[in-house]
C-alpha cells in the first residue's frame, strides 16, 4: 500500500525522508518530531492511532530505502525483520526500535559490513536499538530456548530483502511455537504471574504500568501468542452487552493512552505518573483524571478477564501424550437445575434452555462461587445471548440464587467480576453502570466503587453470623454506595436506589424498607463514633431516633461499618474505630426496646386431623416458586424423627429453605419448604418409604450424607466463611429455652442438627428454621426440664457446634526474619 495514503497532511514528511535516505538517521528523527509537534494548519496534530499508523509507515520507509542502499535486497541472501512495536504495526513515539538482520550464505565481512552501515546511522541520532545478526537455524535456536524471544519473534515482520528468508523464520518461529507449547506453557504461565506480581493490576493502580501490569499490553500479546498456538482466539467474545465496547476497544484504548503519555512525557514511559493524567485525559477527548482512570480500569479488567479466560482455555485444549490421551472424557457433575461440571469449569447442561429460564444466570454464578470452579466463557456468552431478563419482581428462586452468591467471601469476587466483563451483571443491576470502573476521590480507598462494593460482599460475608439478617446485611453491603458518581448525597441516592433494587427483588415490604435504611445510615455509626461525645446521652439518641428504635438495623449497620472498613483499604478498621462503634451501639442498643423472640408457627387444623389419626404421612405439593416444593411429614414423634425425615430430604437432594416443626400430642408434624438441587422432586412415596426405613434403622443416613456430601465436593472446603454462633434465650416457662444457630449451609444441615440435639437427650418443642443464600438462622424450642444450667447449655452448644462448618482458620503469621 502507498505510503501515507488516506492521510495528505502528513505526506510531505514522507516524500522529505524519501529524498534523504542516503545520509544518516537524523532525518528520520526530524520527521517523527515534525509529527508529535503538530497543531498548526498545514500540520494538524495526529490524533493517537494516526501517530501511530504514520510512524509505522515512516519508519518502514526508512528502513526500505536504507536497506536498499546498503545493499539489502531481494537477491542478496539478506533479510531485514521488526518485531516488538514496529514488528505489530504499533509503533509509539519513542519506541525502541527492534530488528533481525537474516542472512544466509552470505560472507561474513560482507554481512558486518551492511549491519554496520545500518546500525551507526541509527546509533548516532541516538534512536534506541535492539538488533541482532542471525541465520535462521540461530534465530530458531534462540526461540526455542529463550522464552522471551521466542514471544517476541512471533510479532516479526518482513521489512525489506530476500523475502522468502523472512518468511522462514516467520513460519519456523511458529510452527515450533505450535508443536512445542506443551512443554513450554507452564513457563508461559508463571512468567506472565510473576510479572502481575511485580507491576500489580493497571485497574487498582494509581500510577499503573500499561505495558506490564495485570490487564496491560503485555496481555494482549501473549493472548495473540495463544492464538498463533492455536490454543484459544486472540480476541474472545465476551457478548453483546459486554461494557465498554470489548477486548479490541480496550487494546485501542490502552495503545492510545500509552502513545499520548509518550508523547507527553518525551522520552519512552510505560508508568503513567498522576501528575501526566489530566493532559492525557484531555489529549484522547475523555475528561480529567478521573476520567481516564474510569477508562483505564475498564479496559484493564476487560484484558484481564480475557486473559484468564485464554489461559483456561489453552490450558485445557493443550495436546496430551501418552496415558493422558487414553483417558476418558471428563465427567460432567451436576451442580444445580440446568448446571454441571464439566473440565474444571462450570458449563451449563446439555438440557439446559436458557431462553426459557430467566434465573439461569444467577444459579451459573452461585454454583461457581459455591464449587469455587469458573465459569466457562462459552456459557456466559451463551446466557449473554440467549438467557431473557428477570420479570419483576424477582423469583424467590432467584433472590435465594443471588444470596447463595454474595454469602460465599472472596469467591464472590471472581464470579461477580466474569459476570460484569460479559454483561451479564449489568442486565441484573442496571443501576451498576454509574459505579462501575468509578475511581474513588481519596487516596484511603484501594478499589474503584464497583470494585469496594463486591469486596465490602466478601467482608460481610464472614459476619453474616453476627446478625438475623445475613441476607439483608449481604444486600445492603452490596448496594450501599451504589449512589455514588452523583452531585447528590451518595446515601440519600442509594437509599431511593435501593428502594427500587429491593421492590425488583421481590423483598417483603418491611425488608424494602430496612435495606433502604441500611445504604441511607450507613455512614452513621462510624461518623457519630468518631465525631461526638459518646458519654453524652443526646449522641445515643440521635442515633435511636434516626433509626427509628429498630434494633435489627442497628446490628446491621454495626456489621456493615466493619465490613465498609476493612473493604477500604489497610488501616482504616482498627481497634481503636472498632471500640468507639462499639461502645456506641452497647449505648444505643440500651436506648431500644428488646427485640421479639421467633415463636412457633401455628398448625393447620388439617393437619392435625391427621395426627390423631395416627400413622406416618409424607406429603409432596407446589410451592411458591417455579422449583420449590412443600413437603409435609405427619409422624409419631419419636426421638430423632426430626433427623431422620430431614437426612432423608437431603438425600434426594431437597435443600430446605425453611422448616416449621412442631408437635401435637404424641405426634410430630413437620413442614418443610425444600427445592430440588436438580430435577424433579421424588415421589413422595418413596420419601415415606425411606423415612420408615431411618426410623426403624434399616436406613444410615449418617453414612449416606456423608457420601453425598463427599461426591457433590461443595463446598470447596470444610471451612464457612463465617464463625458459628450460638445464641440463648428464655422463652418465659420454667424448664425451656431457645437456642438460635447462625451458620453457613452445608448438606443435611438440618438433620445433623438434630442428630446432635438428640444425642445429649434434650427434646424439640418446636422449630423455625430458615435458611438464606448460604447462611442458615435456625431456631430450637428445647425441654431442659429441671436440668437448665450453664453448663447443660454448654454441653448442647459444643454437640451441635460440632456438625457446622468452622470458620476459616487464620492465616499463619508472616516470617519476618
Amino acid at each position: 500500500m502507498p505510503v501515507g495514503r488516506g492521510r495528505p497532511h502528513e505526506g510531505w514528511v514522507v516524500v522529505q525522508v524519501k529524498r534523504e535516505t542516503s545520509g544518516g538517521a537524523t532525518d528520520l528523527v526530524r520527521a517523527r518530531d515534525q509529527l508529535l509537534e503538530g497543531g498548526q494548519v498545514r500540520r494538524p496534530r495526529l490524533d493517537a492511532h494516526a501517530l501511530r499508523q504514520a510512524l509505522v509507515d515512516l519508519h518502514d520507509l526508512w528502513l526500505t530505502g536504507k536497506g536498499a542502499e546498503v545493499g539489502i535486497t531481494a537477491d542478496s541472501g539478506l533479510a531485514l525483520v521488526a518485531v516488538g512495536g514496529l514488528g505489530r504495526r504499533e509503533m509509539l513515539p519513542y519506541s525502541d526500535l527492534d530488528l533481525v538482520l537474516l542472512h544466509d550464505d552470505v560472507d561474513p565481512e560482507r554481512v558486518a559490513e551492511v549491519a554496520d552501515r545500518l546500525w551507526y546511522p541509527l546509533w548516532d541520532a541516538h534512536i534506541k536499538l535492539d538488533h541482532s545478526v542471525r541465520t535462521v537455524p540461530q534465530a530458531l535456536r534462540v526461540a526455542a530456548d529463550d522464552l522471551t524471544a521466542a514471544l517476541g519473534m512471533l510479532d516479526a515482520r518482513h521489512i525489506v530483502g530476500d523475502a522468502e528468508l523472512s518468511n522462514l523464520l516467520i513460519g519456523g518461529v511458529r510452527r515450533e511455537w505450535r508443536t512445542g507449547i506443551r512443554s513450554r506453557f507452564g513457563e508461559l504461565v508463571e512468567q506472565a504471574q510473576t510479572r502481575w506480581r511485580r507491576n500489580g493490576e493497571i485497574a487498582h493502580r494509581a500510577e499503573p504500568d500499561l505495558k506490564n501490569g495485570r490487564g496491560g499490553l503485555r496481555d494482549i500479546q501473549l493472548l495473540d501468542a495463544l492464538a498463533i498456538a492455536q490454543l484459544t482466539d486472540a480476541m474472545p467474545g465476551l457478548g453483546p452487552d459486554v461494557p465498554g465496547g470489548g477486548l479490541k476497544h480496550a487494546h485501542r484504548r490502552l495503545l492510545d493512552v500509552r502513545t499520548e503519555l509518550h508523547r507527553v512525557a518525551g522520552r519512552s514511559r510505560d508508568q503513567l505518573r498522576a501528575q501526566d493524567a489530566d493532559e492525557i485525559g484531555a489529549a484522547l477527548r475523555i475528561g480529567d483524571r478521573f476520567d481516564l482512570a474510569r477508562t483505564l480500569s475498564d479496559a484493564a479488567r476487560t484484558v484481564g478477564y480475557s486473559v484468564d479466560v485464554g489461559l483456561r482455555t489453552a490450558g485445557n485444549a493443550l495436546p496430551r501424550r501418552g496415558l493422558a490421551r487414553l483417558r476418558r472424557m471428563p465427567v460432567r457433575r451436576p451442580l444445580d437445575e440446568g448446571v454441571v461440571e464439566h473440565a474444571g469449569e462450570v458449563v451449563l447442561a446439555r438440557d439446559a434452555r436458557p431462553q426459557r429460564d430467566p434465573g439461569l444466570i444467577l444459579r451459573v454464578a452461585a454454583a461457581s462461587a459455591q464449587s469455587g470452579l469458573p465459569m466457562s466463557a462459552t456459557t456466559l456468552n451463551r446466557l449473554s445471548e440467549d438467557a431473557p431478563e428477570l420479570r419483576e419482581p424477582w423469583p424467590r428462586e432467584a433472590l435465594n440464587d443471588l444470596l447463595v452468591l454474595l454469602g460465599t467471601g472472596r469467591a464472590t469476587i471472581g464470579a461477580v467480576e466474569a459476570l460484569d466483563r460479559t454483561g451479564l451483571w449489568g442486565r441484573l443491576f442496571p443501576e451498576w453502570g454509574a459505579v462501575r470502573d468509578l475511581p474513588p476521590r481519596d487516596a484511603v480507598h484501594t478499589w474503584t466503587v464497583d470494585r469496594h462494593l463486591v469486596e465490602t460482599v466478601a467482608y460481610a460475608a464472614a459476619l453474616s453470623t453476627r446478625v438475623a439478617r445475613p441476607d439483608l446485611l449481604l444486600l445492603g453491603a452490596l448496594l450501599h454506595d451504589l449512589g455514588k458518581g452523583r452531585t447528590e448525597d451518595h446515601s440519600i441516592v442509594g437509599a431511593e436506589l435501593a428502594t427500587q433494587i429491593g421492590r425488583r427483588l421481590g423483598l417483603w415490604p418491611s425488608d424494602v424498607r430496612t435495606l433502604s435504611a441500611i445504604v441511607r445510615y450507613h455512614l452513621l455509626l462510624p461518623d457519630t463514633a468518631t465525631r461526638r461525645d459518646l458519654a453524652d446521652p443526646a449522641t445515643a439518641e440521635a442515633v435511636v431516633t434516626a433509626l427509628g428504635g429498630d434494633p435489627q438495623l442497628l446490628e446491621l449497620l454495626h456489621a456493615l461499618a466493619e465490613a465498609d472498613s476493612l473493604a477500604t483499604g489497610p488501616g482504616v478498621w482498627g481497634d481503636w474505630k472498632a471500640s468507639l462503634i462499639g461502645e456506641l451501639v452497647r449505648r444505643s442498643r440500651l436506648a431500644m426496646a428488646g427485640e421479639p423472640g421467633p415463636e412457633p408457627d401455628p398448625i393447620d387444623p388439617d393437619l392435625l386431623e391427621k395426627a390423631k389419626a395416627g400413622g406416618v404421612h409424607v406429603e409432596l405439593s407446589p410451592g411458591e416458586g417455579r422449583f420449590s416444593h412443600v413437603v409435609t411429614v405427619v409422624a409419631p414423634d419419636t426421638p430423632g424423627l426430626l433427623s431422620d425425615a430431614a437426612g432423608v430430604l437431603a438425600l434426594h437432594s431437597l435443600r430446605v429453605l425453611s422448616a416449621s416443626l412442631g408437635t401435637e400430642g404424641q405426634a410430630a408434624i413437620d413442614t418443610f419448604r425444600v427445592a430440588p438441587k436438580f430435577g424433579d422432586p421424588p415421589d413422595p412415596g418413596l420419601l415415606r418409604q425411606d423415612l420408615i426405613r431411618a426410623v426403624n434403622g434399616e436406613l444410615d443416613l449418617a453414612s449416606a450424607l456423608e457420601r453425598k456430601e463427599r461426591d457433590a465436593g461443595l463446598p470447596p472446603s470444610p471451612y464457612a466463611q463465617a464463625e458459628p454462633r450460638i445464641l440463648w434465650a428464655d422463652t418465659g416457662i420454667a424448664g425451656q429455652a431457645l437456642l438460635e444457630l447462625r451458620a453457613e449451609d452445608r448438606i443435611g444441615l438440618l438433620s445433623r442438627l438434630a442428630g446432635a440435639l438428640a444425642s445429649t437427650g434434650v427434646n424439640v418443642r418446636w422449630a423455625k428454621v430458615d435458611t438464606r443464600g448460604a447462611a442458615v438462622v435456625d431456631a430450637f424450642c428445647l425441654d431442659l426440664g429441671d436440668g437448665d444450667s450453664p453448663a447443660r447449655r454448654d454441653e448442647i452448644a459444643a454437640a451441635v457446634l460440632a456438625v457446622v462448618p468452622p470458620q476459616l482458620p487464620p492465616p499463619p503469621p508472616e516470617n519476618t526474619e
